[in-house]
């Protein structure tokens, strides 16, 4: 057998998202790799004009334009989230299968060539910065984010590691739902951290939890109160994300159970933000159920004084959010730019 035909055969027993929704995610410029995807974000798009950064570059220091966002479970997430703007109506499975998934290697080298084509495009436009689009083309840094839940990706703690081992490499982000706390914790015994870890936050109590996260397994609470449990232990630096919704979790009453909640798990950071009207979120939630940025610090600010562990630290308006910081594990907030040199 040749070994182009060896790859065919072990490409057919991959996981593949599905054709018709493929050509859905293509059209909405997403890149596709087997069963993972990459996208550019509005703000990586308005990086190369030099109209603006993401907020992570104001709180952290991250490079915007350097950045590539990416998961390796595009169509997998085991909730059904109601603010989601991502296509979470094409996810079909609450499982990956090992045997089943491409290797770490293959996806980034797939996922980088999908990402060059998406750039490409960008050249032809003037008002592009040339120089940023030649670096973006080699990123710093790794938002293993997008569509999809990652840390149901068998392989992610191999994952962490080979983008760690990138010479260009400076920092990697994980942001999880917090369903997949042994996952977690394999990448704490393996030493496979990301450089940031984030735990999506909505509900300090269950009602709100199930009205929220609509998840799929029946002990999603008890799962994501685990995760919550872990990050004071966990080896690296840990952002609590709380996405206020108004009407559904945003209510006064629940600013002191936040403010427990918080004060417990005790992570490095915590970003609290709006609620954003876009993309696929509109099909379930309105305009109105966005907060106005004094709601957001306001409500930052009583949780951080009922905490009596954590202060305001930053905040950026265009996009609705506020970082507080835990004085009693105080870090650096900007994240080294060495460049790693494994």
């Amino acid at each position: 057998m040749s070994c182009s035909a060896e790859t065919v055969e072990e490409d057919d027993r991959l996981i593949q998202i599905k054709p018709a929704i493929a050509k859905q995610l293509k059209k909405a410029k997403y890149g596709i790799a087997d069963h993972a995807t990459v996208a550019l974000c509005h703000w990586t798009k308005k990086s190369f004009k030099h109209e603006g950064d993401c907020y992570k570059h104001k709180f952290y220091g991250i490079s915007t334009h350097g950045c590539m966002e990416f998961s390796p479970a595009g169509m997998h997430c085991e909730n059904r989230c109601v603010y989601c703007w991502r296509p979470m109506e094409f996810y079909d499975s609450l499982k990956m299968d090992p045997k089943q998934v491409a290797e770490p290697e293959v996806i980034l080298t797939k996922l980088m060539i999908e990402r060059k084509e998406l750039i490409n495009g960008y050249y032809g436009d003037s008002r592009n910065d040339k120089q940023r689009l030649d670096e973006s083309l080699l990123p710093s840094h790794y938002s293993i984010s997008l569509s999809g839940e990652p840390t149901m990706y068998p392989k992610l703690p191999e994952l962490i590691k080979y983008l760690h081992s990138l010479k260009a490499t400076k920092s990697t982000f994980l942001v999880t739902n917090g369903q997949e706390p042994d996952m977690i914790q394999r990448l704490q015994d393996e030493d496979a951290l990301p450089t940031q870890l984030y735990l999506s936050t909505n509900a300090a109590d269950y009602e709100s939890f199930k009205r929220i996260n609509r998840p799929k397994y029946d002990d999603s609470w008890e799962r994501w109160n685990r995760t919550l449990s872990m990050l004071k232990h966990l080896k690296t630096r840990t952002v609590l994300r709380i996405t206020l919704i108004r009407d559904y979790n945003d209510i006064k009453e629940m600013i002191p159970v936040f403010a427990e909640m918080v004060r417990k798990a005790s992570p490095h950071f915590i970003e609290i933000k709006s609620y954003m009207h876009i993309g696929r979120s509109t099909n379930r939630l309105e305009h109105s159920n966005m907060l106005e940025m004094e709601e957001i610090k306001n409500f930052s600010e009583q949780v951080s004084k009922q905490s009596k562990i954590f202060s305001v630290m930053d905040e950026s308006f265009v996009s609705r959010i506020s970082v507080l910081q835990n004085n009693e594990r105080l870090i650096e907030r900007y994240i080294p730019t060495c460049v790693n040199t494994n």
